[in-house]
């Protein structure tokens, strides 16, 4: 192994959104310092599988349910 090309690699603490916080090894920051997530898996939807919206960018759902509002479909 070359000296002198590889980066340090030391003990940081992550500090999870909902407070919980536990110590690793990374090449992030200086020993001993403090990661805050603002984002983690504990908190985003992508994990969690948080609420899903219908996004109607064009008013075309709008559209749909103002012609067929007269059937009874809700």
């Amino acid at each position: 192994m070359k000296k002198d090309i590889h980066p340090d690699y030391h003990e940081i603490e992550i500090v999870m959104t909902d407070g919980t916080t536990y110590t690793t090894r990374s090449t992030w920051g200086a020993p001993g310092d403090t990661m805050k997530l603002d984002i983690d898996s504990k908190s985003h939807p992508a994990w969690t599988g948080g609420s899903q919206r219908l996004v109607d960018t064009a008013g075309q759902v709008a559209k749909f349910n103002n012609r067929f509002k007269d059937l009874g479909i809700s």
